[in-house]
């Protein structure tokens, strides 16, 4: 039965989702909410804070509990050093309390989420690597230093978004070489154009080229990220190309979580979002060379907005809040 006493909310918001959490004061998960992204830097803040509100509002309904019995809430956001326009900030501000909620809006990056979500340490590294990727040394539990987190445009490397844009242009270049399609190609060719092969004639391939260059170009950058699994399926089926920007994503993912530590740090290293925390050959194999860069041990954080909670209940109940871990996080 949910504590009666009151609840919790945490909110992560990355770029393609926002989940939200309402947990009661024992750890127990009571209702969960999904809305669009809400990384103020990838889309217009004001459906960035939209989709804040969206996903608390689903969650509570979830739950079935009132807004007004939430005790203290925490949101994990990607993007969060937006807020320091303020115009944006109170558009964030007003999502929140335009959900019901009547606890004050508490805005921590989700780096600083995602830790939570994957340790009960204090101190610590995260990576971060969905949509975009950064890594974070966390010390206290808030983010002190910051590795990577450019963009779309600057950086992301390693990110969902970096393997979508490789894998077209691998599938580019395949094409425009005449070379012959693998597993890959043809991934990336069926999804952006409905196409299943293309023969070696070069007037074609030339057309396919142009069609490619079109369909990508006519979508938002961040859009590429629908393609990553493809890389890592075709990983899988030991396509070579996929292989090539496996093995270079783990190169920069590595290299953005060393840049965050300090020299000789074994502190834990959490790793959370669809690339970092994936099952298969890249998460595998990200995984394994993080412990073998940095020295500390590597967990998994599954649920950033469950850490966002858990931050929410440390403010609230202080050391007590160790004791909700194992509900809370499925610890």
């Amino acid at each position: 039965m949910a504590n009666t006493e009151g609840y919790l909310v945490g909110v992560d918001a990355g770029g393609t989702t926002t989940r939200a959490l309402v947990a009661d004061l024992s750890g127990g998960r009571v209702g969960t909410g999904r809305a669009g992204g809400a990384n103020p830097n990838s889309h217009p803040p004001e459906v960035a804070a939209e989709q804040v509100a969206a996903s608390i509002a689903a969650a509570l309904a979830s739950a079935g509990v009132p807004a007004d019995r939430v005790r203290a809430g925490v949101l994990g956001l990607a993007g969060a050093s937006k807020l320091a326009d303020d115009r944006v900030a109170a558009l964030f501000d007003a999502a929140w309390h335009g959900a019901g909620l009547k606890c004050g809006l508490r805005v921590v990056t989700d780096a600083e989420a995602a830790f939570a979500a994957g340790t009960a340490s204090s101190d610590g590294t995260v990576l971060v690597a969905g949509t975009g990727s950064a890594a974070a040394r966390i010390v206290n539990r808030r983010q002190v230093a910051i590795a990577g987190g450019f963009g779309w445009l600057l950086g992301d490397e390693g990110s969902a978004f970096w393997l979508g844009r490789q894998s077209v242009r691998a599938t580019l270049r395949t094409l425009a070489t005449g070379a012959a399609l693998g597993v890959l190609a043809r991934s990336v060719l069926s999804s952006v154009l409905a196409i299943q092969d293309v023969s070696g004639d070069p007037v074609l391939r030339r057309s396919v080229v142009s069609r490619l260059i079109t369909a990508v170009n006519a979508e938002p950058p961040i859009h590429l990220a629908r393609l990553a699994p493809l890389v890592a399926a075709a990983a899988e089926a030991h396509d070579p190309l996929a292989g090539e920007i496996v093995d270079e994503a783990v190169e920069w993912l590595v290299r953005t979580a060393r840049d965050a530590r300090s020299a000789g740090e074994r502190t834990p290293v959490v790793v959370i979002g669809s690339v970092a925390a994936s099952g298969g050959v890249l998460g595998e194999r990200l995984r394994t060379a993080l412990e073998e860069a940095c020295g500390g041990e590597v967990s998994v954080a599954q649920d950033g907005a469950a850490g966002a909670a858990w931050l929410a209940s440390l403010e609230l109940l202080g050391p007590a809040a160790l004791s909700l871990r194992p509900q809370l996080l499925d610890e």
